[in-house]
């Protein structure tokens, strides 16, 4: 399956899927779309988890640059709440450019560099104890008594074997620790190799998106604290 690009970026077409603007390279996994090897490796992982009586599900998989950009519009508008990293309001017009940036940054990815792009990563549940029209995504639900904390123990101790780990983490992530965010470390390790900074900002130039020059002016710093700066693969 192909998304025709949004925009028209004077990048290699090779390159267009790190950006969430081609969609060849994956496969239809229920609703969602998986790069082919994930979805197989996810397939296997989820049938190991219902033997131990875990209903695994995709809450989100690939997400398209165009998708991307509508939830930071939204937010950079404020139609969309703001949440610190307790998960907590914050207010709107309280802020600056420049925090406001920030703030958006905490839970949601810049367009064109969120790894949902890529086919490889995806947000997960369990169907068993909430169905996905109650989660949050919040990490009181896969912590303590919350109804994905036994499947989240699972997957610590069992995702490596099917390939996947989380790239998010506490002091290892610029991005908040993301409980329920998977990648599949094998093709994923790959296609942060290859992202390129001066690429993500032909992109961003191109598109209608909010907080488009501030952005562009900060690209290089952003790009190291919230594209590379995730915690380490097994590989």
């Amino acid at each position: 399956m192909r998304l025709t690009p949004t925009l028209n970026v004077d990048i290699p077409q090779q390159q267009a899927k790190l950006y969430g603007l081609d969609s060849q390279h994956l496969v239809a996994v229920g609703d969602f779309l998986l790069e082919q090897h994930t979805a197989a490796a996810f397939s296997n992982m989820q049938l190991a988890a219902a033997n131990s009586g875990i209903d695994l599900q995709l809450c989100s998989a690939y997400r398209p640059f165009d998708r991307q950009v509508h939830i930071w519009n939204a937010k950079a508008s404020g139609t969309r709440p703001l949440l610190d990293k307790a998960s907590q309001p914050i207010d709107y017009a309280s802020l600056s450019e420049q925090q406001l940036i920030d703030t958006i940054l905490i839970w949601s990815a810049l367009p064109g560099a969120s790894r949902h792009h890529w086919g490889t990563d995806i947000d997960v549940f369990d169907a068993k104890q909430i169905n996905k029209q109650s989660l949050q995504l919040v990490s009181a639900e896969y912590q303590g008594s919350g109804p994905c904390a036994a499947m989240h123990q699972w997957l610590q101790q069992h995702a490596s074997q099917y390939g996947f780990y989380f790239p998010y983490q506490t002091q290892q992530s610029g991005v908040s620790p993301e409980p329920w965010h998977l990648s599949y470390y094998a093709i994923a390790d790959n296609y942060l190799a290859q992202f390129n900074s001066t690429e993500l900002a032909k992109v961003l130039s191109g598109a209608e998106i909010a907080l488009q020059s501030p952005l562009l002016e900060r690209l290089a710093e952003l790009v190291d604290h919230y594209v590379f700066y995730v915690a380490s693969s097994p590989a």
